[in-house]
């Protein structure tokens, strides 16, 4: 992104004066879970393509690297109904899955998907920002935890609890595997007033939510209020042409890894020092 964009960017960002009413942000928050739910039941398994492409951006999910060796252990929140879980297991035999989603629809697709079996895969039903993850992972024993277009579902002042509720099921040394919506997107600079709660957060015409984020507020979540060591943060622009549609613009997203610390009190010592 180049200053002309970002400026451009800001100045139409900056138009949009109106914010949605505390009545309709607080109900948007509260039922996001129901929205999501919604949203599965209008598109069934059928809107998402699988994610073949994130062996591609995270070499920790191919086969052979460090993390995919001894049978390594990955969560997935916000799993949707199986579009990265499909493809992890078909590349990694000895990989297992826990795959969780606050959406009680989007887990039953999983379920119900014929490549599911439980040898392999746990699925389960949960909201990362107050159901605790060690009620079904054990404390400690996740290698990798991917989290992609996931916490863009969240309201920002519910992210860091998402967080503090991941670190207690990553290993020592573990890792985060992130990919999201990022600041100046096409999708934001095309929303149309009426549609923002505040700042980077909006809600779409189903009532979901969406936030864009910025690398800064990436290493606020994850390495100063998290304690993890921050390995990469930046942003991934992707060029988007659609001549019939007029279309010629940047899909922007945020990709980092995060590292828990080999001795996980560093871990404990960050959290309960810290406070975004």
């Amino acid at each position: 992104m180049d200053d002309a964009f970002i400026a451009e960017a800001q100045h139409i960002l900056s138009a949009d004066n109106s914010i949605v009413s505390e009545f309709w942000q607080k109900k948007y928050k509260d039922e996001a879970g129901r929205n999501w739910d919604k949203f599965y039941h209008r598109n069934s398994t059928n809107f998402f393509k699988d994610r073949n492409w994130t062996d591609r951006e995270f070499e920790e999910l191919r086969p052979g690297h460090a993390f995919s060796e001894q049978n390594p252990v990955l969560l997935e929140i916000g799993c949707g109904v199986g579009n990265f879980v499909w493809p992890i297991l078909k590349r990694n035999p000895d990989i297992f899955v826990y795959a969780c989603d606050f959406s009680t629809r989007a887990v039953g697709f999983v379920k119900a998907n014929e490549n599911y079996t439980e040898d392999r895969c746990c699925a389960f039903v949960c909201d990362i920002t107050k159901d605790r993850l060690t009620d079904t992972i054990p404390p400690h024993s996740v290698d990798i935890v991917s989290a992609i277009f996931v916490l863009s579902a969240l309201p920002p002042e519910k992210q860091a609890d998402a967080v503090s509720n991941i670190l207690e099921i990553l290993k020592p040394g573990g890792r985060i595997l992130f990919r999201d919506y990022g600041i100046y997107d096409l999708a934001q600079l095309r929303f149309k007033s009426g549609h923002k709660l505040e700042n980077n957060l909006y809600v779409r015409q189903d009532g979901t939510l969406s936030y864009y984020f910025s690398t800064e507020r990436l290493r606020e979540l994850f390495a100063q209020h998290g304690g993890l060591l921050e390995l990469e943060n930046d942003y991934v622009v992707k060029r988007l042409v659609n001549v019939k549609r007029e279309i010629d613009s940047d899909r922007i997203f945020t990709q980092a890894k995060f590292q828990a610390p080999i001795d996980s009190t560093a871990i404990e010592s960050a959290m309960t020092s810290t406070t975004i």
